[in-house]
């Protein structure tokens, strides 16, 4: 661009930000006045229907426009959310919507039919493993004593009971001119 067009063009988007501000100004003025005022009031002057009473085929891009208070904003897309079950049910849209705050975690001791190194017990072997504990005394304890040995042998490994039938290849036959295109090089 020449120097006059970039100067032009400067100029544009200064007045541009000013007519912005200015009108970001005179929202903010407009909406610290109906702030003072009683809602019935505010919903009269705006033109809007009440929020709380609109059904689910009522427009509600009316309280989309600047010049709405959030507020009363926020009240219609309650009702608006409210009113679709599309809308309502955001199960699936609400990435980080679930509580992690732990207030639902259980105190204490859980009891489970889980049990180190045999997994889930049935019922019945619950109910035994629970008697032998209950009637084990606490006082006593059972160590048991290691010799260093050394290790056993392996044993050898066992050859197979039935030889393996042999591998089948697969073979391509091509016409006499004809080659696949993966074959086909040039050597020079």
């Amino acid at each position: 661009m020449s120097a006059w067009a970039s100067r032009k063009a400067a100029v544009q988007a200064e007045a541009e930000a000013l007519e912005n501000a200015e009108q970001a100004a005179g929202i903010a003025e407009q909406h610290a006045a109906l702030a003072e005022k009683p809602e019935a009031e505010v919903l009269a002057e705006l033109d809007l229907p009440n929020p709380d009473d609109m059904q689910p085929g009522d427009d509600f891009s009316v309280f989309m426009k600047e010049t709405v208070p959030a507020a009363l904003r926020n009240r219609a897309l309650r009702t608006l959310w409210r009113s679709d079950p599309v809308l309502a049910n955001v199960d699936m849209l609400v990435d980080y919507g679930e509580d992690f705050t732990g207030a639902s975690d259980p105190v204490g001791i859980v009891k489970t039919i889980y049990r180190v190194g045999k997994g889930m017990l049935p019922d019945k072997e619950e109910t035994e493993d629970e008697e032998v504990v209950a009637e084990a005394p606490e006082a006593e304890v059972v160590v048991a004593e290691f010799e260093a040995t050394e290790p056993a042998p392996m044993p050898a490994p066992e050859a197979p009971a039935a030889a393996l039938p042999p591998r089948r290849r697969m073979r391509f036959e091509f016409e006499a001119g004809a080659l696949p295109a993966s074959n086909e090089t040039e050597m020079t």
